[in-house]
């Protein structure tokens, strides 16, 4: 039996195209099943959560496509003169060699670990580490030696559905209260980016979700 039907999901989700949904509703019924996000405030707690992070279903890899702007302002500490920056202007590889270079089990930036583990799946994945843990988790060396299958459907969802686990998410929406899910975001970003946006899907989740 479905946790959620494509038409469930269809009306929690008003802004996604019905097409990109149908992409992920068995992959999303098969993770959920597998790592216990298998009640109507977990299902909708997640759903609206994916939702925002893949803008609506539509987006699971990080391109990096900044500007030298941009990146001032994202990574100041690294990008820390307009010359410097101007030099990775628009060079998505580049950028993702050097922000995530030498860092969670990535090699240095010469390495191209950067860009071989930057950020996919519906809650993008990102470092070498995170897919190793992740490829452990469902016993696929394959993930770690083609990184590129978390932006295909099956793994994009899957290990969204490992992260929520690992990381303690399924209480957190058994509580069903705005701090709960506050703290969910924190533990997905780091912070709370987006965090109105990610309120108006939840509540648009529960209201076709739970009774």
């Amino acid at each position: 039996m479905s946790l959620i039907t494509i038409d469930q999901l269809d009306m929690a989700i008003p802004p996604a195209r019905f097409e990109d949904l149908a992409k992920y509703i068995d992959f999303l019924n098969e993770g959920m099943e597998r790592f216990e996000i298998n009640t109507p405030a977990r299902t909708a707690a997640f759903v609206a959560q994916l939702a925002h992070e893949s803008g609506n279903f539509m987006r699971v890899e990080n391109n990096l496509n900044y500007s030298w702007q941009g990146l001032r302002k994202t990574w100041p500490a690294r990008f820390k003169t307009d010359e410097f920056a101007q030099s990775y202007h628009r060079k998505p590889e580049k950028i993702a060699n050097y922000v995530y270079g030498g860092r969670f089990g990535n090699g240095g930036e010469a390495s191209g670990d950067g860009w071989r583990f930057r950020g996919r799946g519906l809650i993008q994945t990102t470092f070498r580490d995170n897919y190793t843990a992740y490829s452990q988790a469902i016993s696929d060396p394959s993930v770690v030696s083609d990184p590129a299958q978390l932006a295909q459907p099956r793994h994009a969802v899957m290990s969204a559905c490992w992260f929520w686990n690992a990381n303690g998410l399924n209480p957190l929406a058994d509580a069903g209260t705005e701090d709960g899910f506050k703290e969910t975001t924190r533990r997905i970003n780091g912070g709370s980016i987006g965090e109105v946006d990610r309120l108006e899907k939840w509540a648009d989740a529960r209201a076709v979700l739970v009774a």
